[in-house]
């Protein structure tokens, strides 16, 4: 793509990202802490985080086939961010655990489904040059910081109880975002249901996704408890605000230097990489919770845990699912990692947090990556052991 389409883009594709991930931002380090003021408990809490992330599984499948279907990326997003916003007024409405379950779903439904929309959007607008997707993602990781920082100082100042209406006006913003992008014209090169089913089956695919599972998985005690775990410890809203500024600050350093990382050294490597110093964040973490420069080094490690891998792995997905067959590959990645291994790793913190607190959630990730190491050594290779060109 020449650079002046690419600079035309640009801020178009970013500023997507960037309101996006400010909800995401505004969301993840608070809404345990919502739902503890509103009386639930730890089980309730992991309950109400494995639906939020649990219709990652269908969601994106289903809105990824459609717009593949139809070539109408962007009228389909639109839909999603406007049915998102109609539901996240049930989060100020309903308080009580049924309303709000019920609330979730249909929120996280919606919102879930357009990122994979966009991610496919994306890619075809960066047609020669994808290489630069990190300088456009990192936009969406400046989101979450700001979203995190504002939303700490919010609560701070005036009360949990204004969170909801924060996530209203996020909703608002992201649906309007959508009109600024504009419908691509649809490539008529068809490829066959058959062809998806076949990459689909390739063993690559198969290890990479359960290795992708198995990382979520071990996420789900961070993004269920950590602010809570670090609450209960003393450390004040903005406090916590700034460590979880950290993880992201970090995260954009990677999406900065991706393109060197990703010209020397092999996809296999930095997977790897990633998941030994994943390992490492989780064991810390409820080791050194009294020690604050402990804790902002393992905030650090986010740049591997999420950053890195998330890289090499959609780069991958693009890679190797291609024409009408991009969204639905963003899709299944997506519904796999996020969708089954996030909800699962919720659902089961929320249990393990209850009964044996913050060392056995945590323990229980790091097993998680132990035998994520051990797949991705043993069936991650052959052409993924590549580096990753410039060709795109």
């Amino acid at each position: 793509m020449p650079d002046q389409h690419y600079r035309a883009a640009y801020p178009k594709l970013s500023s997507f990202y960037f309101f996006y991930f400010m909800l995401f931002g505004a969301l993840i380090p608070y809404i345990g802490l919502y739902y503890q003021s509103l009386g639930f408990n730890a089980i309730q809490i992991g309950q109400l985080m494995a639906v939020f992330i649990g219709t990652k599984i269908m969601a994106p499948n289903v809105l990824g086939w459609w717009a593949d279907r139809t070539g109408e990326t962007i009228r389909w997003l639109r839909w999603t961010a406007f049915l998102t916003l109609l539901f996240s007024f049930g989060l100020v409405y309903y308080h009580s655990f049924i309303g709000l379950l019920l609330t979730v779903f249909g929120f996280s439904f919606f919102f879930h489904a357009a990122l994979p929309l966009f991610e496919s959007y994306t890619f075809k607008s960066l047609s020669g040059v994808k290489e630069r997707y990190g300088l456009v993602r990192l936009w969406g990781s400046v989101g979450f910081i700001v979203a995190v920082l504002w939303v700490g100082w919010q609560i701070d100042v005036f009360a949990i109880q204004t969170f909801p209406w924060l996530l209203c006006l996020l909703a608002l913003i992201i649906w309007l975002a959508t009109f600024w992008v504009k419908e691509q014209g649809r490539s008529f090169k068809k490829e066959s249901s058959a062809s998806f089913f076949k990459v689909v089956q390739q063993p690559w695919v198969a290890s990479l996704l359960v290795v992708s599972i198995l990382i979520q998985f071990s996420h789900g005690t961070y993004y269920s408890f950590y602010s809570i775990f670090l609450s209960d410890y003393g450390y004040s809203k903005t406090l916590i605000a700034w460590l979880w500024a950290v993880g992201v600050i970090a995260e954009i350093a990677v999406f900065f230097w991706m393109v060197p990382l990703f010209q020397r050294y092999s996809v296999k490597f930095l997977l790897m990489f990633s998941l030994i110093l994943t390992l490492l964040r989780w064991v810390m973490i409820p080791l050194v919770p009294e020690s604050l420069i402990l804790l902002l080094f393992a905030q650090t490690l986010h740049a591997a845990s999420y950053g890195l891998f998330h890289a090499a792995a959609i780069y991958l997905i693009d890679h190797h699912f291609r024409g009408d067959n991009q969204s639905r590959g963003q899709a299944i990645y997506a519904s796999a990692s996020h969708g089954v291994g996030g909800a699962l790793g919720m659902l089961i913190a929320g249990y393990a947090w209850h009964d044996g607190g913050a060392h056995l959630a945590f323990g229980i990730s790091a097993v998680a990556i132990v035998f994520a190491m051990i797949v991705a050594q043993k069936w991650i290779e052959s052409d993924q052991n590549e580096k990753i060109s410039r060709s795109g």
